[in-house]
């Protein structure tokens, strides 16, 4: 039996509909709800943030950095549980004002400086250290033309399918068949891309790489929402390739269990000041 239709009112209004908290956690209202400063770390790098994707493409960008031999990249890692609202505190909104994480700072320098948005920190650090983002010419444009393409597009595999296949009260046959139609949609622009091309940029591995694979790399791997057979992700040969080849980086395979606190034991990290906080957790697999 179908829900009766929907007639918008004239002015919207705000109101909680449901017991679910992942529903119920914003409000129209931006801003902090209570005052509370934010811990700090020894290290010049101060990451506040949680392991959704998201989350995962700072740390993996820091765990590749640190790979690579660039001992500044450092840094600890907070969590900041967006179940209790913690994005609100005034510490967290003074750093972005849009209380989403992740969110860095940097107190490396004469001043300190607040970055957010996961692709904004991503140019920072690879600006900051010369690493994983082309110098010039088309390799550099590339590589901001897909990292720009998965700012646009993960919100609908994220707030869109996730939200209404995952975590809304009931499930709802248009918004799943919407937001499912637009998920595929995108596997199979990534996949068609990826059968002529080893990483997302071409042949060099940069920071598109590191903001695709947390989102489309764990969902075509069948890491997310627990949706792989639904949306048929072995069809994407191309993309599983190349979902699997990432995944199997040890940065990546570091740099995903920071401030995550839900899935196999040794896969979380609620905080990471150093790397033996990350042997630690990974010796647990064995």
């Amino acid at each position: 039996m179908s829900n009766p239709p929907y007639t918008p009112p004239k002015v919207w209004t705000h109101q909680s509909s449901s017991d679910n908290k992942w529903a119920n956690i914003n409000s129209p209202k931006s801003g902090a709800r209570y005052e509370q400063a934010l811990p700090v770390g020894a290290h010049p790098l101060q990451l506040y943030s949680l392991g959704t994707p998201n989350g995962q493409k700072v740390t993996i960008m820091l765990e590749e950095l640190l790979a690579l031999g660039v001992s500044e990249a450092e840094y600890d890692a907070f969590l900041i549980n967006i179940g209790e609202g913690e994005q609100f505190s005034s510490g967290f909104v003074d750093v972005n004002p849009n209380s989403k994480i992740p969110a860095l700072v940097d107190k490396s320098g004469e001043t300190e400086v607040k970055v957010f948005e996961s692709a904004s920190i991503l140019v920072y650090l690879a600006e900051k250290f010369g690493h994983l983002l082309p110098s010039s010419g088309s390799p550099r444009t590339n590589t901001f033309n897909w990292l720009f393409w998965a700012q646009g597009s993960a919100p609908f595999v994220g707030g869109g399918f996730g939200h209404f296949y995952a975590y809304a009260d009931e499930k709802q046959e248009y918004p799943i068949n919407r937001f499912a139609m637009e998920a595929k949609r995108q596997l199979d622009v990534l996949n068609k891309h990826l059968a002529d091309n080893t990483y997302v940029a071409g042949e060099q591995y940069t920071i598109a790489d590191i903001a695709i694979w947390p989102w489309y790399g764990n969902l075509a791997l069948g890491k997310l929402y627990d949706a792989g057979e639904f949306l048929q992700v072995h069809e994407y040969e191309h993309l599983v390739r190349w979902a699997e080849q990432v995944g199997a980086r040890p940065a990546v395979q570091r740099g995903r269990v920071v401030n995550r606190t839900f899935g196999e034991s040794w896969e979380q990290l609620p905080e990471r000041h150093s790397a033996a906080d990350i042997d630690a957790v990974l010796a647990l697999k064995a």
